[in-house]
C-alpha cells in the first residue's frame, strides 16, 4: 500500500535458484488469453536497466543502495485485458487492467506473478521484486489489479477485482510460458509488498491450486470483525497510540503521507455513504462496511507454503496489528506447518526511510530476496528456519538480510 514517494556470501544466504538453461521460445506465435490488446518487444535486458519500465511507478519502494541488476535478455509482453476503467495511463493506453509478461532467454522453469503495492501500476514491482527473480531466471508477471490512483474505488468492487485480475494473470501467464518455451512451468510463486502481499494470502487461501506457494511481504490484513485499516488508522488520526512508540520518530511521515489519505480511499471504497471526519470514523457501527470488508476477508487457511515478512517499525500497518494476527489466523487454521513468519527488527513500511534514517531503520528488500529463497529450498525439500523475530544487526545493508 504505497501513495508517494556483515555481508554474508550471496550463496550463503540466498540459496541457488535452479539454474536457467537455454530457452530462446519458438514454438509459435505468442498470445495472452484472455487479453484485449498486447504488444511484444525482444530486448537484451528485461530488468529495469532496460528501460521498459515505468520508474515513477517503483519510485520510493527501495534503499537507494540496492546493487543493480545485471542484464537479462528476452521478450516482454505489455497489455490489457478487457475492462471499462481507464485510471491507468501507461502506453498512453487509458485502460486498467493492463499487465507485464517478462520471459527471460534463459529460464529456470520457474513463474513469479504479482500484484502492484497501494494503487500504483503494474510496474511497481519491477525493482524490488522483478530484477531479482528475473536474474534468477524466472518468468515474471505483473498486474495493476484493475484500477489504480487515489480515486480507485468502485463502491466495494475494487478489492474484489484485485484478487480476481490477480487470478486472470497467473492463468494467463502459465499458459504464455507454454507457448513460449514448449513447457508449462514446473512451479509457480506469488509473491508482493503490502497491498500485494495481501494478494499473496488470498490466493494461496482460495486458489491454491494455480501456485506452489508464495512470499508476503507485510501483506495488509482484511478482517471482518477485525484489526483493519478502518478501524487502527482513524484512532491514529485522532494521536491515540496505534503503533509501537519506537517507531515515533517516523510518525510525522506517515501522518503526512499516508495515515489521512489512505483512511480516506479504503473508507470511500468499503464504506461510501459514511459523510464525517476520518478521524471520527468507527468501523464498529458502519455494518455496511462490514458487509463489504466481508467479501474481501481473509481466513488463514491456505493451502501452499507461505513465508510472510514484516517490519517491527512499520507505521501504516502496525504488526501487532497485522502480520501477528495473520499468524494467529493460520495457526488457528490448523495450516502452521504450511507457514513460517519473520518480524524484521527495524524494517518499516518503505525502504526509501531506510536512506533517511539509516542508523535506525532496516530495509525489507533484502530481507524479502532471502525469504524467496528459502521458499524454493522449502519446495525443493529443505525445511526453512523457524519463525522468528530477525534482530537488526549493528551493521545495516541495503543487500544483505539473514533469516536467523
Amino acid at each position: 500500500m504505497n501513495i508517494v514517494v556483515p555481508l554474508l556470501t550471496a550463496l550463503a544466504v540466498l540459496g541457488t535458484a535452479p539454474a536457467p538453461a537455454p530457452s530462446a521460445g519458438g514454438c509459435g506465435g505468442l498470445r495472452v488469453p484472455g487479453a484485449d490488446h498486447q504488444e511484444s518487444s525482444r530486448t537484451t535486458d528485461l530488468t529495469t536497466a532496460g528501460g521498459l519500465t515505468d520508474p515513477a511507478d517503483w519510485a520510493g519502494l527501495t534503499p537507494a543502495g540496492l546493487a543493480a541488476p545485471g542484464p537479462v535478455p528476452g521478450t516482454q509482453v505489455d497489455g490489457y485485458f478487457p475492462d471499462d476503467s481507464t485510471t491507468n495511463t501507461n502506453h498512453g493506453w487509458n485502460h486498467d487492467s493492463q499487465f507485464v509478461i517478462r520471459l527471460p532467454t534463459r529460464w529456470n522453469g520457474g513463474l513469479v506473478v504479482t500484484g502492484s503495492p497501494g494503487v500504483r501500476e503494474q510496474y511497481a514491482n519491477d525493482r524490488a521484486i522483478g530484477d531479482w527473480v528475473l536474474q534468477r531466471g524466472y518468468a515474471f508477471a505483473a498486474t495493476d489489479k484493475g484500477n489504480t490512483g487515489v480515486e480507485f474505488h468502485a463502491d466495494g468492487d475494487a478489492i474484489v477485482e484485485w484478487n480476481e485480475r490477480v487470478t486472470q494473470l497467473t492463468r494467463a501467464a502459465k499458459a504464455l510460458a507454454r507457448q513460449h518455451y514448449c513447457r508449462p512451468p514446473s512451479r509457480t510463486i506469488a509473491t508482493g509488498l503490502s497491498n500485494g502481499g495481501y494478494l499473496v494470502r488470498w490466493q494461496l487461501e482460495n486458489h491454491p491450486e494455480l501456485y506452489d506457494g508464495g512470499v508476503d511481504w507485510e501483506g495488509v490484513l482484511w478482517r471482518e470483525e477485525g484489526p483493519n485499516l478502518l478501524t487502527f488508522l482513524p484512532p491514529a488520526l485522532r494521536g491515540e497510540p496505534v503503533f509501537p512508540a519506537e517507531s515515533e520518530f517516523l510518525w510525522p511521515f506517515y501522518r503526512q503521507y499516508y495515515w489521512d489519505l489512505t483512511q480516506r480511499i479504503y473508507r470511500e471504497e468499503l464504506d461510501p455513504d459514511y459523510e464525517g471526519a476520518e478521524a471520527d470514523y468507527d468501523y464498529a457501527t458502519r455494518p455496511a462496511a462490514h458487509r463489504a470488508v466481508r467479501r474481501i476477508a481473509l481466513t488463514g487457511r491456505i493451502g501452499k507454503p507461505l513465508i510472510t515478512l514484516h517490519g517491527t517499525l512499520d507505521g501504516l500497518l502496525p504488526i501487532t496489528l497485522d502480520s501477528d494476527v495473520y499468524a494467529d489466523m493460520v495457526r488457528e487454521k490448523g495450516r502452521a506447518s504450511l507457514f513460517r513468519y519473520y518480524r524484521v527488527e527495524g524494517g518499516t513500511h518503505v525502504d526509501s526511510l531506510y536512506d533517511a534514517f539509516p542508523d535506525r531503520v532496516r530495509p525489507l528488500t533484502p530481507c524479502h530476496h532471502t525469504a524467496f529463497a528459502a521458499l524454493e529450498r522449502w519446495l525443493d525439500g529443505a525445511r526453512p528456519p523457524a519463525s522468528a523475530t530477525i534482530g537488526r544487526p549493528a551493521v545495516v545493508s541495503p543487500n544483505d538480510c539473514a533469516l536467523r
